[in-house]
């Protein structure tokens, strides 16, 4: 194979896992929760198999699917975005990234505050949206800069535009990287700028992340390591810190990032596209809206078609997810734990029914194979089943 588009659809769950209680879930499922909704359309997933996965029968299933499908049980012991496309690329994380329920230690803010020189409001787990509107006045008034987390392991720095200027908020967000190690190793420091009067503050397109860098090699390493482009789309050149990366894109939503899969689609490069879609997560799983996320599913799936029809004859489709953010689960706001599912397409791909696989990191070995470069996993390649 010459090409791999990797779609991630991100938190698009495909039911509970096993130990899902023990992460707070119960009775999770968000494609479930999307097929509720009176909106959901989804006519091209289904002819490729995403109904005939073990447990989204309720989506509808059709006699051949066009595509291989199955779906891939998480190993790492988390529910979030890092983790979850780390161990796509991967890596498993036997442990936890540490995460914040009731704020960050002195031994945290105290180092922070120095390398800043401005004092912290907040400091525990919030709405993006809400804990502007409860500081902002404050910070406007005296400077102090509004850190807060949530059920991620996340350490957000949320600032005005007008009081904090970006290069500044940035810099201080890149000083809470270099802090942010070993057993206070956050999986992102995220810049949150925010503009507006008080009363009617608003988040501004200007996030950045600094995520952690992967502790191990990925199949985005071996993809450069190679001579191959390693081209990410969204927030995967974030996500891996830029790690095994040769080019790189952000979206500023779901349509503008499937744009760029077709501008790469149309051109020529051979290796792996990497592809995030995160507004099924940010906008829809943690704003519980069943029937927007329907709605941004619908919008890929009349996507795919046009899509597929800019390949080569020897690339390969693959779509899943990083982990479920059920949109109609009231208990909380967060990630849920879940199974993703699992979609491989393309010309030469035979239709199969590849069950339920342990490992998100099946795709790398899978990516490996196809691409036919070096790399070292535990995961199990499928590419000698789908071709």
């Amino acid at each position: 194979m010459k090409r791999v588009f990797l779609f991630v659809l991100d938190s698009c769950g495909a039911g509970a896992m096993p130990d899902s209680e023990a992460f707070g879930d119960v009775g999770v499922n968000t494609l479930r929760s999307c097929a509720a909704s009176q909106k959901l359309q989804i006519p091209n997933l289904i002819s490729y198999g995403l109904g005939n996965i073990q447990g989204l029968e309720f989506l509808g299933t059709v006699k051949e699917p066009a595509g291989a499908y199955g779906k891939l049980a998480e190993l790492s012991m988390g529910k979030d975005t890092i983790i979850g496309h780390w161990e796509i690329a991967g890596i498993i994380s036997p442990e936890p990234m540490p995460t914040y329920p009731n704020g960050f230690p002195d031994e945290v803010l105290e180092p922070f505050k120095k390398a800043t020189g401005r004092e912290i409001l907040a400091n525990a787990p919030w709405s993006g949206t809400e804990v502007i509107q409860k500081y902002g006045d404050e910070h406007v008034k005296t400077g102090a800069l509004i850190v807060y987390t949530s059920a991620d392991s996340v350490f957000q720095v949320a600032a005005h535009e007008e009081v904090v200027p970006l290069e500044k908020l940035y810099e201080y967000c890149a000083a809470a990287r270099k802090l942010l190690k070993g057993k206070h190793g956050v999986g992102r420091v995220i810049a949150r700028p925010f503009t507006g009067r008080s009363g009617a503050y608003k988040r501004t397109p200007n996030r950045h992340d600094y995520s952690l860098e992967p502790p191990e090699k990925t199949v985005l390493d071996a993809v450069k390591e190679a001579g191959m482009d390693s081209i990410a789309v969204g927030k995967i050149h974030d996500i891996f810190a830029g790690k095994g990366i040769t080019e790189h894109v952000y979206n500023t939503s779901n349509a503008n990032g499937m744009e760029h899969a077709m501008h790469y689609a149309e051109s020529e490069f051979t290796g792996l596209c990497f592809i995030n879609l995160v507004d099924f997560d940010m906008l829809y799983g943690h704003r519980r809206d069943p029937d927007g996320y329907a709605l941004a599913l619908n919008e890929f799936d009349q996507f795919l078609p046009k899509f597929m029809e800019q390949l080569h004859e020897d690339d390969v489709v693959i779509i899943t997810a990083d982990h479920g953010c059920d949109p109609a689960y009231t208990a909380t706001t967060d990630h849920t734990r879940e199974y993703v599912p699992l979609l491989i397409l393309g010309e030469k791909v035979k239709p199969k029914d590849l069950g339920v696989l342990n490992g998100f990191h099946n795709i790398a070995a899978t990516v490996a194979e196809l691409l036919q470069v070096d790399y070292e996993t535990s995961g199990r390649s499928l590419a000698g089943e789908i071709l």
